[in-house]
């Protein structure tokens, strides 16, 4: 390890990880619950699911940020990024960088960035585990 010092500031880091995928997973259901019919036609999904997805990711987005059955959210967010992929892989023939639809890429980093926090419990800034 070239930098062992840093070690000590890990948990501050968990903390910035789970803002930051936090800030994307409120706003992505927050667009999902505002609008629900349109925002259904652009996923190819019912009004109903895209409300339960939109009313998920801000539960999970809040459990990361607030740091409150941490790795429960995640879980759940993993469930939700598993389904973004599935569906641009094997519907939408969206590749990797994708031409259209931005590619999945984006959801395998956001699925990663909550694995690392259902693996480490989010580190030690959190209220609840």
């Amino acid at each position: 390890m070239i930098f062992p010092q840093l070690l000590r500031f890990a948990n501050f880091g968990l903390l910035l990880l789970r803002l930051m995928a936090g800030i994307v997973f409120l706003s992505s259901g927050w667009k999902h619950l505002t609008d629900p019919g349109a925002r259904s036609k652009d996923i190819g999904m019912s009004r109903n699911f895209t409300i339960f997805l939109g009313a998920a990711e801000v539960a999970g987005a809040l459990g990361l940020m607030f740091g409150v059955l941490t790795q429960a959210a995640a879980i759940g967010l993993m469930l939700v990024m598993l389904g973004a992929i599935q569906k641009k892989i094997f519907a939408w023939h969206t590749g990797f960088w994708g031409e259209k639809n931005g590619g999945w890429h984006y959801d395998l980093t956001y699925l990663i960035m909550c694995l690392v926090i259902l693996l480490t419990g989010g580190g030690h800034y959190v209220l609840l585990m």
